[in-house]
């Protein structure tokens, strides 16, 4: 093949890129709005509905419960069947789902649609990514990783502030916060539908998904979850509860490690995450998402139970976090494919990361602004330089008809990771808060039923007394959660250190064994386009 030839077929691809990566970034700006836009809302939302704050947990974690569980699914489907097929089907349960979510009459209702809206969730995270590797050559892709660490940053901005503007609207209120991603969905499915085209590389009559794999991974997982989210306030941690709950999840993910070694398609790909390098990447993403999901979803409820802000206001509030995202992960994508190394951007990430939640573990109720946000801005530095190029480092090691369940399952170790942080740390302030809301009522003498049965998070409800003693105990409990979270964090830089990437290969496949024919399935198969 002639270079003139490798020219205009490079600038095709440039073209073909280009034109769906609108319609690929507009989908993960709804995934990602879908979390934050209700981040702020939250402590107004249980407030309304009477909710408790193991609820408050529960509607954050039961979407990345399901969108954890369903993630590997979605990867591997994505080897097998049109992704764009799939990621429209993802987007429209999505969009269900926030109908669901806006028309929900009490928390438990809530709980149950945000659930079914993290199966689409599970989608649009495992689907983005592997389209974008299905399309752009490793070497090339740190620049548009940094376009896909900007729009997390821009909707995870707006997002908070949007939550704050519609819940203090009297015309709109917070079931907008629910309404608001139905148009951005729908417009994400026909800017797909007209501009993403990707051959299937498999043949349909030899689909195998591992459907049992994926119950057993998600059965295990989910048991693990309840057990943290009602131990040590439901029963003690030694008890038979505790003994039935996690040695029956502790059975069922062996035997779901044990089925994923023989099946033909296992849906996590034990030989790619057996291999040092990505094993590596996964154990780090895994510390980053428990650390990072388990501490962030807890700062607007601390700006607004314990600062007495707005929801508006505490959006602001998150601004210096989502800059120090939106810069380093640009800057750090463009290093990347500039360089072709990714070990310094990651370890670098990690330890700064580690900083920030060092700064944030300091927390009380009257910290100074500058202190809080000196904290966001480190950290959000932090997820920026690591999140997306340690996805990255796991891509850069499989064969292109594999990423997709490379790609998801890295989304799902770290959405792992994110679902159990949240459950532990929300367990950790669930447990701290009532110990220190009860000795703060015994200390001035007021009991406990002058809160007339309201929701210590329908601070309006409270009477001035009790009101103050809550916005303390939710003050001084969050930085005791920020500091687990450092020492979590710490394990993400440990395996940072470990790591040995290879070096980021300029070709989309990796290159064939000598004895084999050039040609890959891809290109000697008639295309199947999307």
């Amino acid at each position: 093949m002639t270079s003139s030839t490798l020219s205009s077929r490079h600038e095709a691809d440039r073209g073909s890129v280009l034109r769906p990566l609108l319609g690929l970034l507009l989908v993960l700006f709804v995934s990602m709005i879908s979390a934050t836009v209700v981040s702020t809302a939250l402590p107004r939302i249980i407030g309304a509905l009477n909710g408790s704050q193991t609820q408050y947990t529960w509607v954050v974690t039961a979407t990345l419960l399901t969108a954890t569980a369903s993630t590997p699914i979605w990867g591997k489907l994505a080897d097998l069947y049109s992704k764009k097929v799939l990621v429209q089907v993802a987007i429209s349960i999505f969009l269900v789902g926030s109908l669901l979510s806006g028309f929900s009459q009490d928390a438990g209702q809530l709980i149950a649609a945000r659930a079914f809206q993290g199966l689409g969730v599970g989608g649009l995270q495992a689907l983005v990514q592997t389209i974008i590797a299905a399309m752009i050559p490793p070497k090339e892709r740190g620049r548009y990783n940094g376009l896909l660490g900007a729009v997390m940053a821009v909707a995870t901005v707006s997002g908070p502030l949007l939550g704050g503007l519609i819940t203090e609207t009297s015309w709109m209120g917070w079931r907008w916060c629910f309404f608001i991603g139905v148009p951005f969905a729908a417009l994400s499915l026909i800017v797909l539908q007209r501009s993403l085209h990707l051959p299937v590389l498999r043949d349909r009559d030899d689909v195998q998904v591992d459907y049992v794999g994926a119950t057993l991974l998600a059965a295990g997982v989910s048991l693990l979850l309840i057990w943290v989210t009602f131990v040590d306030s439901s029963f003690d941690w030694v008890s038979w509860q505790t003994a039935a709950m996690v040695g029956a999840a502790l059975v069922i993910l062996a035997v779901a490690v044990w089925w994923e070694s023989r099946v033909a398609e296992p849906v996590l790909p034990l030989a790619v995450i057996r291999q040092p390098a990505p094993a590596l990447a996964i154990l780090a993403s895994l510390a980053v998402g428990m650390a990072m999901f388990g501490g962030a979803v807890f700062l607007g409820q601390y700006f607004q139970v314990s600062r007495g802000y707005t929801p508006t206001e505490a959006g602001l509030l998150m601004i210096p976090m989502m800059l120090g995202t939106l810069v380093s992960s640009t800057v750090s994508g463009l290093v990347v494919s500039r360089t072709g190394k990714l070990k310094a951007q990651i370890v670098a990430g990690t330890v700064i990361l580690v900083a920030g939640f060092g700064v944030l573990s300091t927390l009380k109720h009257d910290t100074s602004l500058l202190i809080v946000f000196a904290g966001l801005a480190t950290m959000g530095i932090g997820v920026g330089m690591s999140m997306q190029n340690l996805v990255l480092a796991v891509q850069n090691t499989v064969a292109l008809r594999d990423v997709g369940a490379a790609s998801a399952s890295i989304t799902f170790f770290r959405s792992l990771g994110g679902t159990i942080g949240i459950s532990v740390l929300g367990a950790v302030l669930a447990n701290r808060v009532s110990a220190d809301i009860a000795k703060g009522l015994q200390e001035a003498g007021v009991p406990a039923s002058a809160s007339g049965g309201a929701s210590n998070l329908n601070l309006d409800a409270l009477p001035a007394p009790i009101r103050t003693i809550v916005e303390t105990a939710y003050g001084d409990a969050t930085g005791h959660i920020f500091l687990i979270s450092t020492a979590i964090a710490v394990v993400g830089v440990i395996a940072a250190l470990l790591l040995k990437p290879a070096p980021l290969r300029t070709t989309l496949d990796m290159e064939k064994p000598a004895e084999t024919e050039p040609a890959g399935p891809e290109e000697t198969e008639p295309a199947k386009q999307d």
